[in-house]
């Protein structure tokens, strides 16, 4: 049996992830290098390689899904390219390579990485690794609460709480019948040893289960539990009550994954259930608001085709004035896809989200 292992920290971003790759590699596993670098946002650092930060984001750009994406079919759109044989080559490569110079046991954490899993999982069976998996768990609540505070404002409630589900749920089943662990974040911050220790044990790391005393000391300093900034509950998010019982329901499934022997078929079965009443509501929701999305699209076409006045013939004005006459709620609802295209053609950015 190899010894190598490559343990893939998953789960929505702002739900601690950061913190469990930062503990695992204080401990000795590899983060391959280089990172990305903290910010205010997380000061005590992502714990992310930027080359796979990087590959991830190009993908999902070629694949046309978000990083926070709401829709069920984006799964399907971003796994196309998992079976990619160009795509898996490369990987491999990276992959090998950082066993070669940083060891048997890497750890690679992006919020990303969860649409991409399948690409993962093939990659380390070709170098002959073990892939486990970790799912970060934070209330939704926090999770959507805390995005809003250091993320892209244009994004609400409501979609930041679907976004959730549809991620959660996904990475549950996608996960399923691999070598796993549920962590709360709050059990991470309370007391780390408990949850670290038993990845340990279960992923067969063997740089956590032989740590030695400086190491463990220095991850008593890493975690910071002032850390977790943002704790709201269900009366500071605004989003329709049948989004909430869905998520909440949700949360509860995944909090009982969590639990010691909650791996369960019963587990499973619910969160089937779950994965499927979303996609339902979220096709309903796209029903009901196909019109408004058509108005939006005319409205996108109107202003790319509009003359030019007097003044942004003499360059006073700022290409894409028309677009931003379109109310965000009504382009929110007009695909990723459409909205990337106008953004090209009139050379304008999106702020990016981790």
């Amino acid at each position: 049996m190899s010894n190598r292992r490559v343990v893939f920290v998953v789960g929505s971003g702002r739900s601690g992830t950061s913190t469990m790759s930062g503990a695992l590699q204080t401990l000795g596993l590899h983060v391959p290098q280089p990172e990305v670098k903290a910010d205010a946002t997380n000061p005590k650092g992502f714990g992310e390689p930027q080359w796979v930060v990087d590959l991830h984001h190009e993908l999902l750009g070629r694949s046309g899904v978000q990083v926070s994406d709401a829709r069920p079919r984006a799964w399907l759109e971003a796994g196309k390219l998992s079976a990619d044989h160009a795509t898996r080559q490369r990987v491999t490569e990276w992959l090998e390579s950082q066993f070669v110079a940083g060891g048997d046991e890497l750890v690679i954490k992006d919020p990303r990485a969860a649409w991409f899993m399948g690409l993962w999982r093939a990659c380390a069976d070709r170098c002959d690794a073990t892939s486990s998996y970790v799912t970060m768990l934070r209330p939704v609540t926090e999770v959507v609460g805390s995005k809003k505070k250091y993320y892209d404002q244009r994004q609400g409630d409501i979609t930041r709480t679907a976004a959730w589900i549809n991620m959660m749920l996904h990475t549950e089943r996608a996960t399923r019948g691999q070598a796993r662990r549920f962590v709360r974040y709050a059990d991470l911050l309370t007391d780390w040893t408990q949850p670290v220790y038993a990845l340990g044990e279960g992923f067969d790391l063997r740089a956590v289960k032989t740590a030695m005393a400086n190491d463990i000391a220095q991850v008593h300093k890493f975690i910071d539990p002032s850390l977790r900034r943002v704790t709201l509950t269900w009366d500071d998010v605004e989003v329709p009550p049948a989004l909430q019982d869905l998520a909440e329901e949700t949360w509860q499934v995944l909090d009982g994954l969590a639990t010691d022997g909650g791996d369960t078929p019963a587990a499973h079965e619910a969160s089937d259930r779950l994965r499927v009443a979303y996609d339902q509501m979220y096709a309903d929701a796209e029903a009901f608001a196909h019109s408004t999305s058509l108005a939006a699209r005319r409205e996108s076409a109107i202003a790319t085709r509009r003359e030019p006045g007097p003044s942004e013939q003499r360059g006073a004005a700022a290409p894409g004035r028309g677009v931003e006459r379109v109310p965000h709620a009504v382009r929110a609802l007009v695909p990723e896809g459409a909205r990337r295209g106008l953004r090209k053609a009139l050379n304008r950015q999106r702020p990016r989200e981790d």
